[in-house]
């Protein structure tokens, strides 16, 4: 039973990397990397792509003065700086085990400012809610203005809405949508059964205070710069890298915009960083704006790894500033409560 237990969790940690690996593989089984390298790298413009570095920290950073604010309404004051370090960690954790890193920084906070672990996860989901709105908007207008290239794009990776659905008869969405009801009421008994003991409603109410924390931040205009900046700061760390190559600085900040919100859309795959299918969706997308294959799929395999290489080096980074700051007083900790409440 406990070999059984071990084996998941090393398939569990395996398979992200064995699938990215394959798409990987798959995308340049034909590719001539000793030209690559001769040819491809010496061209890259680096004070550009040191410059996009830059705005991969900003975005990290302004989510962890966000992450701060959202946890205030909860009388939870950490330190602004090991919001932000737990914020580098955890990115840096997603990259071994992907989504870990939401559950990580809680505990970060829980060890070293003494933050309620269930009421930050809380506030965690709040973030995801946001930033989910934030990008459909924005993936609504970027398809209403570029919709020929999204056409393009669903036809050439083969995805047809209507041909999907087409395949649906009356008796199949009415099966759907009682699958639909049926699971719906299904986690409602269960949350009402699980809800029986104390210790749980207290982590559930936790829970609930956390995502629903926004309701009473502060300064919301502050809350709503922060979250516009974070995606700022990740669509400029991606656009300034069209910069770094000759045969990309033409194509204009409309094909970095969509290029970026269908990449930002693959990552949902649950690959390191969405190694493979972010390369293959971007490229796709390059293509259809009139970038050659090779071109495009060098490209996004020079971008994904050097903006991936930064994530560890933050990580580390973060890991390190939180031993030197190491852990807060309990004193201080109530007295910095106190004095947010006054």
């Amino acid at each position: 039973m406990e070999s059984r237990k071990i084996t998941g969790k090393i398939l569990k940690i395996a398979f992200p990397f064995i699938l990215g690996g394959g798409l990987l593989y798959w995308m340049y089984r034909d590719f001539d990397f000793s030209q690559f390298n001769k040819e491809f790298m010496s061209s890259i413009n680096w004070w550009w792509m040191s410059l996009s570095l830059v705005f991969g920290m900003t975005a990290q950073l302004f989510r962890g003065l966000r992450w701060r604010q959202t946890l205030e309404p909860l009388g939870e004051y950490p330190r602004t700086s090991t919001c932000v370090y737990s914020i580098f960690v955890s990115y840096a954790l997603s990259l071994v085990i992907p989504r870990i890193g939401e559950v990580s920084r809680c505990g970060i906070l829980r060890k070293y400012d003494g933050t309620s672990f269930t009421k930050s996860l809380g506030t965690v989901v709040t973030e995801r809610v946001i930033d989910l709105l934030l990008m459909l908007f924005m993936v609504g207008l970027t398809i209403v203005l570029q919709l020929s290239v999204f056409s393009n794009f669903f036809s050439h990776t083969g995805t047809n809405l209507h041909d999907i659905l087409g395949h649906f008869s009356a008796a199949g969405y009415a099966v759907s949508i009682a699958l639909l009801i049926v699971t719906v009421v299904f986690f409602y008994w269960l949350f009402r059964k699980l809800s029986i003991s104390s210790k749980l409603r207290g982590t559930i109410n936790n829970l609930k205070a956390g995502v629903l924390s926004l309701k009473d931040v502060k300064n919301k205009w502050l809350f709503a710069f922060y979250t516009i900046m974070i995606w700022v700061s990740y669509f400029i760390h991606y656009s300034l890298t069209f910069l770094c190559f000759d045969f990309m600085s033409g194509l204009g900040w409309m094909a970095a915009l969509v290029s970026f919100i269908v990449g930002s859309i693959s990552v949902i795959v649950p690959t390191p960083n969405g190694a493979g299918s972010w390369h293959f969706s971007v490229k796709t997308i390059l293509v259809l704006y009139g970038i050659s294959a090779t071109n495009a799929a060098m490209f996004v395999l020079v971008v994904h790894t050097i903006q991936t290489a930064l994530i560890p080096l933050l990580g580390i980074y973060g890991f390190l500033m939180l031993q030197l700051n190491g852990k807060r007083a309990a004193s201080s900790s109530e007295e910095i409560s106190s004095e947010e409440k006054k």
